[in-house]
C-alpha cells in the first residue's frame, strides 16, 4: 500500500477501469465522484464536485495520496466554455490536496481529439495525416485537451514531479451512464434491433466503414497507465494508445451482429444519425427491459449515440501510431473483437442487455 491513488472519475469509462485495476495489483485507491454510492467495496469513495473547490477541499482533507489520475471531463456549450471548465477542475483538484508536495507522479487522460480539434470543429479542414504521432503540433484551435495539458505541466513544473499524458481512440469498456461509450450504444442498438426488427445499419461514414481504424480497450489504457506511473520510462512524456491491431468497420459490423445473432443490414452508402434513429425508442426499449428483467429501463441512461455518431461519422480515417510508448517498453495489446464481446458478455450477465 506504499501507493496511494486517487483517481478523479473512477465512475467513468477510463476511471474505473483504472482504479480496478490498481487495487489488483496492491495500490491504495481513492476514488473521486459527484456520486460513490456505486463504486465496489475495494475503492474508497471521495464525494466531491471538481468544479467545486470548498467541497474538493472538504473531501479531500487528510488525503495524501502520492499518484493522482485525471480521467474526467465536462461538457459545455462552447468550446471556449469546456477550456475554462475542464482546467479548472483539474486546478481545482491540485488545489485541494493538503499535502500536494507528497505527490510522486500525476497522470491525464485525453484523447485523440487532440489532432482531431475539439467538438465544435472536429475532423474539420484539411484532413491531417495519419498515423497520429505525439509529435505533432496542437491545432491552431481552442482545445480543452491543451487547457488541461497547460494546467498539468504548470503544476508538476511547480510541485517538481513527473507527469504523463494519455491519448486513447474511442474506449471500449464497461461503465454505466457514461457521456461517451460506443460499446454500451452499440450493445443497446443491435439489441433493439434484435428485438424489434428494426435494421442493423451502420450509421458511420463512407471512409469510417472502408477505411482502416483503431480503437481502445479500457483495460488497455488502464495497463499503460500503470506503466507509465510506475517508472522512469514513462516520464514527462504524451503517449498515444490503442489496442496495437487495426480494422475495418464493415468487417468488425459483421462480427458484432454475429454475437447478437442478428445479420448486418447492408450499407446504405452514406452517413446516418444513430441518435436520431434511438431518439424515438426509449418506449421500446422499457418493453424490451422489462420483458427480460433489466436493470436500465431508460435507454438514454445506457446509451450516447450523439458522440458514436461524431466518432462514426468522422470524414477522415483514423490510425494512431503507438510506437513511442514500444519503443521505451510497454508491450500491451488487445484483440478488439475481444474488446466488444468481452464487454457485450459482462453486460449481459449485470443483466444490461439480455
Amino acid at each position: 500500500m506504499s501507493h496511494r491513488a486517487l483517481v478523479i472519475g473512477a465512475t467513468g469509462i477510463v476511471g474505473q477501469n483504472l482504479a480496478n485495476r490498481l487495487v489488483a495489483e496492491g495500490w491504495g485507491v481513492y476514488g473521486l465522484a459527484r456520486r460513490t454510492e456505486n463504486l465496489p467495496g475495494t475503492i474508497i469513495p471521495v464525494t466531491a464536485d471538481a468544479l467545486d473547490p470548498e467541497s474538493l477541499r472538504t473531501a479531500l482533507a487528510g488525503i495524501v495520496p502520492t499518484h493522482v489520475f485525471f480521467t474526467t471531463w465536462t461538457r459545455r456549450d462552447s468550446e471556449r466554455e469546456n477550456c475554462i471548465a475542464n482546467s479548472a477542475m483539474l486546478r481545482n483538484v491540485f488545489a485541494a490536496l493538503p499535502r500536494p508536495h507528497a505527490l510522486v507522479h500525476a497522470s491525464l487522460v485525453t484523447g485523440l481529439k487532440h489532432y482531431l480539434g475539439p467538438f465544435d470543429a472536429y475532423a474539420q479542414g484539411a484532413p491531417p495525416q495519419t498515423p497520429f504521432r505525439e509529435s505533432m503540433p496542437r491545432l491552431a484551435v481552442e482545445n480543452f485537451y491543451y487547457s488541461q495539458e497547460d494546467v498539468l505541466f504548470e503544476v508538476a513544473d511547480r510541485l517538481g514531479i513527473p507527469w504523463t499524458v494519455h491519448r486513447p481512440h474511442t474506449v471500449i469498456g464497461y461503465a454505466i451512464g457514461n457521456l461517451m461509450n460506443m460499446g454500451t450504444t452499440l450493445a443497446a442498438y443491435a439489441t433493439l434491433c434484435r428485438e424489434t426488427g428494426l435494421p442493423f445499419v451502420f450509421p458511420g461514414s463512407p471512409v469510417q466503414w472502408n477505411g482502416l481504424t483503431d480503437v481502445t480497450d479500457a483495460r488497455q489504457l488502464a495497463s499503460q497507465i500503470l506503466w507509465a506511473a510506475s517508472g522512469p520510462a514513462g516520464h514527462n512524456r504524451a503517449f498515444n494508445v490503442v489496442n496495437g491491431d487495426v480494422f475495418r468497420w464493415k468487417w468488425l459490423w459483421g462480427e458484432l451482429a454475429a454475437w447478437f445473432g442478428i445479420d448486418a443490414a447492408p450499407y446504405p452508402g452514406h452517413a446516418t444519425s444513430l441518435e436520431h434513429m434511438l431518439a424515438d425508442r426509449g418506449g421500446q426499449w422499457a418493453d424490451i427491459a422489462r420483458r427480460h428483467g433489466l436493470r436500465e429501463e431508460v435507454l438514454h441512461r445506457l446509451a450516447s449515440p450523439w458522440h458514436t455518431d461524431a466518432d462514426l461519422g468522422r470524414p477522415v480515417e483514423c490510425v494512431t501510431d503507438m510506437s513511442l510508448s514500444r519503443k521505451l517498453g510497454f508491450t500491451g495489446y488487445r484483440y478488439t473483437p475481444d474488446s466488444f464481446f468481452d464487454l457485450f458478455d459482462r453486460l449481459r450477465a449485470e443483466r444490461y442487455i439480455p
